[in-house]
């Protein structure tokens, strides 16, 4: 007899597993009922798992579990409210939570956890305070398993307040505990708090609670902070595993710390889509873009597919070299591997085409995208400003303000680039007036007022330009006073330069160019000594002119020139080819010239030509 029940237990049991349907289990309960298994603790478990799949079974779940003495076990009423709390319907976890409770059930310490996961899912603030309230009257509140649960739901629901005042009553705290309250503040932006929480920490540390505060150390710039964390980390019981190196990467990259980056990522054993996503878009961050492709092509060869994320960064680095070749392979990539598009992606691939000097496409991709935001606008008006599309700008700008998005501080410094690039003075005094008007209500920044000095100084309005740098609320930059520096050398001005050279002092700038600038305007109005006084001040600051250079892009690969540079591959037959293209520019302007010299320069250039073959 015993053997045919254990058979029809299985035979039941499989049928759960396989039931999709509530009416089909219902059979299936009445069986349960008349063979006399219904209270086996496999059979209970196994339909309670069946309860926690179903959305519209709460009702039929708790009437089952009535039947069961909850007083021999627990774990069934709280497997089902762990069931729901775990998959994507916290309130019905609530709900039943609720309607045990009411049918006789006293939760217990493993209760709770579940139902105020639950709650902070859902940000159900009052049920969560109710819920506490319970775990008060029933002395569950020295349980650090539940205290931490209260923690963590204060925490996700940025009531940092009571997440505070719990942990402080805490008689004990484990690093759950800190944890908590530091990935709390962490999610809510309150980066200072996290540091000095952690800081403040009398327990080991583990690998969530470094990830947390690097973020926070990142988000503020605390380098130093970050490198004792990175230090702190390799004496822990786990070592850097790959979570916190990713976290580490993270962090130097947004404290412009990118050597610190790439040792993180040459010494791990293993490199997940994380990790090269971090490197790749910290290179692009710090203004490496030729290296990003580099390192993006070895991601490839690593056998890893690349996400919207990280081909988001690749495109920036495109835009930022003009790579319009590798460009348009990544927009080719996205569209035969089904990558969804996201206003992330669009509007990367609207800077992208827009910068590489394809404005048509760059027009194209952003009518064809359904939601755009700010960002993406503002990748389309600096495109445009860039390329001296001023007037379709100002148009755009109107459109942008008419379908009711609202510009921020970069689209005006998009305008205003616009208005330099093309001349137009009035209307880029409109615009800094609005932009810093009741209007819009936005203070220009440094780069605002670099814009109009330029546009001012190309118009050759010195005077307004000048008196505008003193208007300014912050020091002029070296951009400025360059801009006002080249000025006076157009209009032949002999006095300003040392004004602006007594300002210019003041800002302790080591930039070569503005120095060499105003050297050259001396050296014009024969003013040796004030040359000789800019050339020993330069000296003793260090500054040296930096060689001039430039990226080009061929079949997929950028390649950098730098002037004195002989290390490319390909120097020789680079240099061959330019002295045939000179000598072939210099015949066409001196057609007048004898055959002689002609014939010369054509054997010179079939000599080169062989050698370029060679």
């Amino acid at each position: 007899m015993s053997k045919i029940k254990h058979s029809l237990k299985r035979v039941l049991l499989d049928s759960i597993q396989r039931c999709k349907k509530l009416t089909t289990f219902k059979k299936i309960h009445a069986q349960l009922i008349t063979s006399g298994v219904v209270s086996n603790d496999f059979v209970v478990n196994r339909v309670v798992e069946f309860f926690a799949k179903g959305p519209n079974f709460v009702d039929y779940a708790c009437d089952f579990l009535s039947e069961y003495d909850w007083k021999v076990s627990s774990f069934p009423f709280n497997a089902l409210v762990s069931g729901y709390a775990i998959g994507d319907r916290p309130k019905t976890a609530f709900l039943v939570y609720r309607r045990i409770v009411k049918d006789g059930f006293l939760p217990d310490m493993f209760t709770f956890p579940a139902v105020l996961k639950s709650c902070a899912k859902f940000v159900g603030i009052g049920e969560g305070r109710q819920v506490h309230g319970v775990i008060i009257k029933m002395g569950f509140v020295c349980n650090i398993y539940v205290e931490n649960s209260l923690v963590h739901f204060y925490s996700v629901c940025k009531r940092f307040g009571d997440a505070s005042r719990v942990f402080d009553e805490m008689l004990v705290r484990d690093v759950v505990s800190w944890t908590g309250v530091i990935s709390g503040y962490v999610r809510a932006g309150l980066f200072d708090e996290a540091v000095g929480l952690f800081l403040r920490m009398d327990v080991e540390p583990n690998a969530a609670t470094f990830v947390s505060v690097l973020v926070a150390c990142g988000r503020k710039g605390y380098l130093s902070v970050g490198k004792g964390i990175h230090g702190l980390s390799f004496k822990s019981a786990f070592g850097v595993g790959l979570e916190v190196s990713n976290a580490l990467m993270d962090m130097y990259v947004k404290c412009g710390c990118l050597p610190g980056a790439k040792q993180v990522f040459d010494e791990l054993a293993e490199k997940d889509i994380v990790s090269w996503t971090s490197i790749i878009s910290g290179l692009v961050q710090c203004n490496c873009p030729k290296e990003a492709l580099e390192l993006f092509q070895d991601m490839q060869s690593s056998g890893i597919e690349p996400d919207g994320i990280i081909l988001t960064s690749v495109l920036s680095a495109c835009a930022r070299l003009g790579a319009l070749d590798y460009g348009r392979w990544v927009h080719e990539h996205i569209d035969r591997k089904a990558i969804k598009w996201d206003i992330q992606i669009g509007t990367a691939m609207v800077d992208m085409y827009a910068k590489c000097g394809c404005i048509e496409m760059s027009m194209q991709i952003f009518n064809g995208m359904p939601h755009k935001n700010v960002l993406t606008w503002n990748a389309l008006l600096n495109g445009l400003a860039m390329h001296g599309h001023a007037y379709k700008v100002l148009e755009l700008f109107e459109e942008m303000v008419r379908v009711g998005m609202r510009p921020n501080e970069v689209t005006f410094l998009a305008i205003l680039t616009a208005c330099c690039h093309c001349g137009l003075v009035n209307e880029g005094r409109q615009y800094f007036n609005w932009m810093k008007g009741q209007q819009y209500n936005l203070p220009p920044r440094l780069e605002h007022y670099g814009c109009m000095v330029d546009l001012l100084c190309r118009a050759r309005l010195l005077d307004e330009a000048l008196e505008l740098t003193k208007a300014m609320p912050m020091s002029p930059d070296v951009r400025i006073m360059g801009a006002l520096l080249s000025a006076c050398k157009e209009n032949g001005n002999t006095e300003l330069p040392q004004e602006i050279l007594d300002r210019f002092v003041e800002l302790d700038s080591h930039d070569s160019g503005v120095y060499v600038l105003l050297s050259n305007i001396h050296a014009i109005n024969q003013r040796w000594d004030d040359v000789t006084r800019i050339r020993r001040l330069m000296k003793e600051k260090g500054i040296k002119k930096p060689p001039g250079s430039t990226v080009i892009e061929l079949d997929g690969k950028a390649h950098e020139f730098i002037v004195g540079d002989t290390r490319h591959p390909q120097d020789k037959r680079i240099r061959l080819l330019l002295k045939i293209l000179s000598d072939q520019i210099f015949l066409e302007e001196h057609r007048e010239h004898s055959f002689f010299i002609q014939s010369h320069f054509c054997e010179v250039s079939r000599e080169t030509e062989a050698a370029i073959m060679v």
